[in-house]
């Protein structure tokens, strides 16, 4: 019997509150589209499960993973750790199993520069207005405007990254952003040629929102 085809490694990157977790959801509904669940040292939200969403861990232990160098990425955001077992997403990809990653440019820059042998598809989720991104901002931090204010300083340093991308897309309606998203992993996955999109419309709508 024939080795099974590997999968790939699909990175879904964006700043804080443009809906990238959604996407990712959406994303692993798809056969054998799996989510790489990351290890934090963050505390759950309300509706998180330990095993599921991530592997809620400490720093001392998360610690000791990065001494051993069991991390395929980890960055550290807001004062938490977060990161990805090697070995977990590697036999996964063995298995036929494309990877999706919900993780922050940091992230994907480490696994980029691990030249690994299977393919990397990297896309960069943008909010469709300032004005919006601070709305979700509140309602996923119940209403704090201290952070909220936070994330919206963090939002102009992180957002610049979309360069380093293969692809960047506008999060206005999700259906029709997960259909752009969809259509380009097809024809990646089909090319080793690079798949060419309008950058110019990006840089505008991108000066826009850090204006």
């Amino acid at each position: 019997m024939a080795d099974k085809k590997p999968g790939m490694i699909i990175i879904l990157s964006s700043p804080s509150g443009a809906g990238k977790t959604t996407l990712v959801k959406k994303l692993s509904l798809r056969n054998n589209f799996k989510i790489s669940i990351s290890h934090t040292t963050r505390k759950p939200r309300a509706n998180e499960k330990d095993k599921k969403d991530y592997f809620f861990t400490n720093n001392k232990n998360f610690k000791s993973l990065i001494k051993k160098k069991k991390f395929l990425e980890y960055a550290k955001v807001f004062s938490n750790y977060y990161g990805s077992l090697k070995e977990t997403v590697i036999n996964q990809i063995k298995q036929g199993e494309n990877v999706i990653f919900d993780i922050d440019w940091q992230g994907t820059k480490q696994i980029k520069n691990k030249k690994l042998k299977y393919k990397i598809i990297t896309i960069f989720i943008l909010p469709p207005s300032k004005k919006e991104l601070f709305n979700r901002l509140l309602k996923r931090d119940q209403k704090d405007k201290k952070i909220a204010s936070e994330r919206m300083k963090q939002f102009k340093k992180d957002v610049l990254h979309w360069k380093d991308y293969d692809f960047t897309v506008i999060n206005d309606k999700i259906e029709l952003c997960y259909k752009q998203i969809l259509d380009f992993i097809k024809k990646r996955k089909n090319s080793r040629k690079k798949v060419y999109y309008d950058k110019k419309e990006i840089k505008n709508h991108i000066e826009n929102l850090i204006d």
